[in-house]
């Protein structure tokens, strides 16, 4: 078994990161500094887990690669080749149901592969005989499904400490809250956590794909409402509104909680001004809103008064949400991908959070919209579904919190403002196609 150390990086590495979604850097000049393995997971044939070093636009980002070493290339194995070494193909690992197995055996036995710690819940049951399966919607991450049992989510991003997807998950299952997947283990080491095994949810549905059959179903029967359609999306919507507020109110029982006086709000409101320039920097069509956005913004800071915060979601949209026979499941604590570990765990207004639903449900409509030529009768719907759903999340949360948002609507719209902001970033960055979204819900917000 090899030790941990250097590797040589595979010819090819770079066009392997341009093609794939979690790949941060894509579109932007980057340059491979390094490989290291941590530990090697599979003996016939040989499989490490690595990290690779990248720097994008002059800043060092660290990514992990599960890497198997192939003297012979299955045609199975054929679209998951990295590049290649002096002993051969180099493959994503990930993609091989004959190697990943070690990773669940590896959790159960809790034990220590070079500098790669096993770590497995009390109890958990894990399926070790059930052959894994890689889910094609991965983003930041890459999930492998084990039969109809397990998941697990594989971070492709690695920073340094615990990641606080599995610190939330586990302090939430300690005060019992169901609106989470059970958590069964995880993978660590000194560099950060590597990957995080749960409960699959078998039979769950993801909310963005309930929201896009609401919409296509009231496309079809365009001259009726939303309330009208077989569809009807709000229902759901609301349930969804009271399972974030159930969720937000276990995380006060599993987390400190803080206040923050008028300097502290008032220095967040600058940070949120100072990224708004960097992002009209970047992308020009968001500059003719600036000065309206930047208005949303001083309101805030003009208006601002203590404000109480905890640990949230942080990350929270329709793809980070599950409705399963129970109820809904909300998804992925670890933040937003892109920042640091310790600005995730800082405590934040759960109106975050609702401010990123309420982009969600705008944004399936008119995501629906994108494939259907130029029509009044559809964008007049659409808009009248976003519009209906964000209602009734809204009002499915007042109702668990006994507080309706709208109390906090200077601060929910400049959420609301934030959010759609870092969408025109990400949008221009990875799908173009999709950036009038944004830019639409910009023009609205900066209208005021």
């Amino acid at each position: 078994m090899s030790p941990p150390g250097p590797r040589p990086v595979p010819d090819g590495i770079a066009a392997y990161l341009e093609r794939q979604r979690w790949f941060a850097g894509k579109g932007r000049p980057f340059t491979v500094q390094g490989l290291q393995a941590l530990g090697q997971v599979h003996d016939d044939p040989t499989v490490e887990i690595c990290l690779l070093d990248v720097e994008e636009a002059g800043l060092p980002v660290r990514y992990q690669l599960l890497l198997e070493h192939r003297g012979d290339l299955p045609e199975r194995l054929r679209h998951a080749v990295v590049g290649v070494d002096p002993e051969g193909s180099v493959v994503d690992a990930l993609h091989d149901r004959d190697v990943t197995g070690s990773l669940l055996r590896l959790i159960t036995e809790q034990t220590r592969v070079g500098a790669v710690t096993f770590h497995h819940l009390e109890g958990a049951p894990i399926p070790l005989d059930a052959p894994s399966l890689v889910m094609t919607a991965e983003q930041s991450n890459t999930s492998l499904v084990f039969g109809d049992a397990a998941v697990l989510k594989v971070y492709r991003r690695v920073t340094p400490d615990q990641n606080p997807d599995v610190e939330v998950h586990v302090a939430l299952a300690g005060v019992g809250c169901e609106h989470i997947a059970r958590p069964l283990g995880w993978i660590d080491a000194a560099d950060g956590t590597l990957a995080f095994l749960q409960e699959f949810l078998v039979g769950g549905t993801e909310g963005w794909d309930m929201a896009l059959g609401s919409v296509r179903d009231l496309f079809v029967e365009a001259d009726l409402h939303p309330e009208e359609c077989g569809g009807d999306f709000a229902g759901e919507a609301e349930r969804l509104g009271a399972a974030t507020a159930e969720v937000h109110a276990a995380l006060r029982r599993a987390f400190p909680t803080a206040r923050l006086t008028r300097d502290e709000v008032e220095q967040r409101v600058r940070l949120m001004q100072r990224r708004l320039d960097e992002v009209v920097a970047e992308v020009p069509a968001l500059r003719p809103h600036a000065s309206g956005l930047r208005e949303r913004y001083e309101v805030l800071a003009r208006s601002s008064s203590p404000l109480d915060v905890q640990r949230i979601h942080g990350d929270l949209h329709l793809g980070q949400t599950m409705r399963t026979s129970a109820g809904w499941r909300l998804l992925d604590f670890e933040g937003e991908p892109a920042s640091p570990a310790d600005l995730r765990r800082t405590p934040d207004t759960p109106l975050r959070d609702v401010a990123g639903m309420l982009r969600s449900l705008d944004y399936a409509p008119h995501v629906v919209l994108l494939d259907h030529p130029p029509a009044g009768q559809l964008a007049y719907r659409a808009d009248e579904w976003a519009a209906r759903n964000r209602a009734a999340f809204l009002r499915g949360y007042a109702e668990a919190t006994g507080r309706p948002p709208e109390e906090d609507g200077m601060l929910v719209r400049a959420l609301e403002t934030e959010k759609a902001v870092y969408e025109v970033l990400y949008e221009s960055r990875m799908r173009p196609s999709w950036l009038p979204i944004p830019l639409a819900a910009v023009g609205r917000l900066a209208a005021g």
